[in-house]
């Protein structure tokens, strides 16, 4: 008698030894480690708490979880483990990239979903958990995050964001409008029965509806985040926002022609964000009120790197093969006609580019941020000239952050432990302790003392399931910009 399809359809599906859940052959493919019991032997581990890293440890992992850490030397280790000899390894939690969308510039404001490729490379470069912050193709979001949360296909734990909450006169095609307070209410409700858990302001957004947005997402046990630009850092935080993206290249409070709940019609000035004083004055006003209303922002240093340096970063070879070709044409055309001398002329008067002292107060301004006492979270966002893409930019964002005076251990801690923090998940993910979710990073060489080590991913376990981060990377060779 003939079996019906979808019987050998769920024959196909096998139960993840470590975790229990069930992978598909597609997401099988990608595993190199799945047992009961896995020992990773003689490892530096940099646990995300912001210690100094411990050498030559044994991270006990049984079923799914973290069960001990202990010195290799004094570590007893099952019989039945599967071990790892990890001698000139490090572990590191797994990332925890809190902006980081599913979708790429694909050229004239547009932007495609990237649900192929994109999950592959954040889990890829050591992100076990993502916040969309701001989706496109909610839908498309909360269905793969289904998809992945089954095995179905690879990728990281996803937090979803709400389309984003927009206001009139926005330039991109591809988002609501909202009407006013009622509309900003009922939005947020909406999306929250469907299954988001956060939402994004955006630029042109009224206080009027942030107000009401913010209202409506507390009630419900949700936050808000904002890129914003009608309304200032400091007035968005009186509205009770919960975190606010980028830093200072969106916050338009500063510029002389800011106007009460209106988007300046040029929203961008380098050169006076380049001369503002992060020990006092206005700018260290608002460190202070964001300090004191618990407001996070959320570091995005690598779309701001892409767009403010002549010739960097330098384009790594593995973006470029990444890249469709489509894509990787608009890139390398890109950061040619950023570097003519003549349209800096035009713009600025001069041959020199304001935009990296404006990048340098970015990074002055988060460390001065975290030092008072905020919440600093880490991101990517893999838009602006297309060249941050998802993983990879993770990892530069870790080494911005480095550049921006922060040790590589603090680094560390703020891609991963602050995430996870931010998203109420610390007593599960973003540090490495017994009883928490085995969901690290295997790392050839010491990103405690080398941070460009970071880079170096081979194995990634996300719930105890070890993925081969250089055979997830080849799967996506030259599609990124296409699906």
């Amino acid at each position: 008698m003939r079996k019906p399809a979808f019987a050998l359809i769920c024959c196909l599906f096998v139960a993840g030894v470590a975790s229990g859940q069930t992978l598909s052959p597609q997401v099988r493919g990608f595993v190199k480690v799945d047992a009961p019991v896995v020992a990773l032997t003689h490892v530096r581990v940099i646990d995300g708490t912001g210690a100094a890293p411990r050498e030559d440890q044994t991270i006990l992992l049984r079923q799914g979880k973290i069960e001990s850490v202990s010195d290799a030397a004094s570590a007893s280790v099952p019989k039945d483990a599967q071990v790892l000899d990890l001698h000139g390894y490090s572990v590191i939690p797994g990332l925890v990239g809190m902006h980081d969308h599913m979708f790429y510039p694909m050229g004239n404001g547009i932007f495609g979903e990237m649900a192929y490729s994109f999950p592959r490379l954040y889990l890829a470069g050591g992100v076990t958990t993502i916040r969309t912050t701001g989706a496109l193709e909610p839908y498309t979001d909360l269905e793969l995050k289904k998809q992945i949360d089954k095995g179905e296909t690879p990728g990281p734990k996803m937090h979803v964001t709400g389309p984003y909450l927009e206001g009139a006169g926005s330039w991109a095609l591809q988002m609501h409008q909202l009407t006013g307070p009622d509309d900003a209410t009922k939005t947020v409700n909406f999306w929250l029965d469907q299954g988001v858990d956060s939402f994004k302001a955006y630029m042109f957004i009224t206080p009027a509806e942030l107000s009401a947005a913010v209202t409506a997402a507390h009630k419900r046990g949700a936050k808000v985040t904002g890129h914003l630009c009608s309304i200032g850092f400091r007035e968005a935080a009186a509205i009770g926002i919960d975190d606010l993206e980028h830093g200072l290249f969106v916050d338009t409070e500063f510029l002389p022609t800011k106007k009460s709940g209106e988007c300046p019609e040029s929203s961008e000035n380098p050169e006076l964000m380049a001369k503002l004083d992060v020990k006092t004055g206005p700018l260290h006003d608002m460190i202070l009120d964001l300090v004191q209303r618990h407001v996070a922002v959320t570091s995005t240093l690598p779309v701001f790197e892409m767009g403010s340096f002549t010739g960097r970063p330098t384009m790594e070879k593995r973006v470029l093969d990444a890249l469709s070709p489509d894509a990787r044409s608009a890139v390398l055309w890109n950061r040619v006609r950023s570097s003519d001398a003549s349209g800096l002329r035009k713009a600025y008067g001069s041959d020199v580019s304001p935009w990296p002292a404006a990048f340098q107060k970015e990074m002055e301004f988060e460390h001065a941020f975290a030092q008072a006492g905020g919440l600093l979270l880490a991101g990517l966002d893999p838009t602006g000239m297309g060249g941050v893409i998802a993983g990879f930019g993770d990892q530069r964002e870790v080494e911005l952050l480095v550049e921006a005076g922060f040790s590589p251990v603090e680094a560390i801690h703020i891609a991963t432990a602050n995430g996870a923090q931010f998203l109420g998940e610390l007593d599960r993910i973003g540090t490495i302790a017994a009883g928490k979710q085995a969901d690290l990073v295997v790392i050839k060489g010491d990103p405690s003392k080398q941070i460009e080590d970071i880079e170096n991913v081979e194995t990634v376990f996300k719930d105890g399931i070890g993925y081969d981060s250089a055979k997830l990377i080849e799967s996506v060779r030259g599609v990124v910009g296409s699906r």
